[in-house]
């Protein structure tokens, strides 16, 4: 796996807030930059304009970080973001976290399910959406 295969780059700032008593990121906003760079996914690809107009759309059901090192306040956070696998309803993300000098930060792994919240079940991953996914 080579850094080009991370189709999506989204950054975002660090705000002092986010800092912990170490005075280095809080370990939980980890999560929420992935949560950021997963949305970022979700609107490219149309899950989220589909779950807009169906009701059906991506539901996580796991999500795992590995941390390498630490983020500081003032900077930036780079998540880069790339589909690791598309089963029959379920799917994968891999994000990279990097500080501003392109230090890996951490890295991390979300499984997603495509849910139909109308008749409480997963649905079937349509060639066009699949076809949609693999780009990135």
């Amino acid at each position: 796996m080579q850094e080009s295969d991370f189709k999506l780059s989204l950054q975002l700032r660090i705000d002092w807030s986010e800092m912990d008593t170490y005075q280095h990121v809080n370990n939980v906003n980890f999560m929420k930059y992935m949560q950021s760079a997963r949305v970022q996914f979700w609107e490219v690809t149309g899950l989220a304009t589909l779950y807009a107009e169906t009701k059906k759309g991506p539901m996580l059901v796991s999500t795992q970080c590995d941390f390498k090192n630490p983020l500081f306040f003032p900077g930036n956070v780079i998540i880069k973001t790339r589909v690791e696998f598309i089963k029959n309803s379920s799917f994968g993300l891999h994000h990279h976290l990097y500080n501003d000098e392109g230090v890996l930060c951490a890295e991390g792994h979300d499984v997603a399910v495509c849910f139909d919240f109308n008749a409480d079940k997963t649905f079937l991953i349509t060639d066009e959406l699949r076809q949609i996914m693999k780009q990135y």
